[in-house]
C-alpha cells in the first residue's frame, strides 16, 4: 500500500498574507533568528564566501572585455558608467541563483531543518527566474533611491522576500513582486524596525574601522569586523527566513523531512488520499 503523502503547512499563507492577516513581533523575530544563528551559521557563511569569490571572478572576467577594472573605474569616475552597469547586471545574473540558496537556508532554519553549504546548488533549476527577479527588484529599488531615499528604503523592505517566493512558492518574478508588495505593506512599520536594527548592527561593526583606519589598531578593527560579520550575515538571512515563515508560510513534506515544496494542482487533485495540516 503506497505511503500517504502528508504535507504540513508551517506559519502563514499567501492567501492570508495579501489580506494582512498576520502579525509580526519584532523582538520575537530578532530573538528567534539570533538563536538559529548561534546554533547554525557555518552553512550560510560558507555560502557567502563562495558567492563573494565567484562574484569577484565574474567581475574580473567581465571587466577584461572593457579594458580591465581600472579602465572601468576610470570611466565611471568620468561619468561613463555603461560598462560598470553592464558588469553589475552580469554579476547579478551570475550570483543570485546561489544567493537564493542562501536565502532558503534561512527559511530551512526557520522551520528547524538542518542546512549544508551544498544547498547553494539546490535551487539552480529556478536560476533564470531568480536572476530575472533580482534584476527587476534591483531596478525598482534603484529608481526609488533616485527619487528620494525614503521610497528606496520602502521598496527595499517591500521587495525583501521576493526570492523565496520565486523558489519555494514557484512564482514568476512579477507574481512574487506583486504578492510581496501586497503583503508586506500591511506591516511596513515593524519590518522597517527589524531591518533598521540589522543596519545599525552593521554600522556598529564598521564604525571602528572608520575611526581607526589610520592608526596601528586598524588590523584589529578589521578582524573584529570580520568576526562580527560571521554572526551578522547569518542573522540577517535567518531573520528573513523567520519573516517568510510567519508571513507566507512554508510547506513541508513530512515523508521527506529535507524537502520544501509548494503543493501543485496535482497535489490538490489527490486531496482524497493526501493529508494537509496547518501549524
Amino acid at each position: 500500500m503506497p505511503e500517504k503523502n502528508i504535507i504540513v503547512s508551517i506559519g502563514g499563507s499567501v492567501e492570508r498574507a495579501v489580506k494582512g492577516e498576520y502579525s509580526i513581533d519584532v523582538k520575537a523575530v530578532l530573538s528567534e533568528a539570533w538563536q538559529h544563528t548561534l546554533q547554525s551559521r557555518m552553512s550560510i557563511n560558507l555560502g557567502l564566501i563562495f558567492v563573494l569569490v565567484f562574484g569577484m571572478i565574474v567581475s574580473f572576467i567581465t571587466s577584461s572585455f572593457f579594458g580591465g577594472i581600472e579602465a572601468v573605474v576610470a570611466d565611471a569616475q568620468a561619468g561613463k558608467s555603461e560598462a560598470l552597469q553592464m558588469i553589475n547586471v552580469i554579476v547579478t545574473i551570475a550570483v543570485y541563483p546561489f544567493i537564493a540558496g542562501i536565502e532558503m537556508m534561512g527559511v530551512f532554519h526557520a522551520i528547524n531543518k538542518p542546512t549544508q553549504s551544498k544547498m547553494l546548488l539546490s535551487f539552480l533549476h529556478r536560476g533564470s527566474w531568480v536572476a530575472l527577479c533580482a534584476l527587476l527588484t534591483s531596478l525598482l529599488i534603484s529608481i526609488g533611491f533616485e527619487l528620494l531615499i525614503i521610497p528606496g528604503m520602502l521598496l527595499a523592505v517591500l521587495l525583501s522576500l521576493t526570492l523565496p517566493l520565486v523558489v519555494e512558492k514557484k512564482m514568476t518574478p512579477m507574481q512574487a513582486i506583486v504578492v510581496s508588495v501586497k503583503a508586506l505593506r500591511f506591516k511596513i512599520g515593524p519590518l522597517l524596525v527589524i531591518y533598521l536594527v540589522l543596519f545599525m548592527s552593521f554600522i556598529a561593526l564598521i564604525l571602528p574601522i572608520a575611526l581607526l583606519i589610520n592608526s596601528s589598531l586598524a588590523p584589529l578593527a578589521v578582524m573584529v569586523f570580520l568576526f562580527g560579520f560571521t554572526y551578522l550575515a547569518p542573522w540577517y538571512y535567518n531573520v528573513k527566513g523567520v519573516l517568510y515563515r510567519e508571513i507566507f508560510g512554508v510547506f513541508v513534506d513530512e515523508n521527506n523531512k529535507e524537502m520544501l515544496l509548494t503543493p501543485t494542482n496535482k497535489d490538490a487533485d489527490h486531496n482524497g488520499s493526501d493529508d494537509t495540516f496547518s501549524a
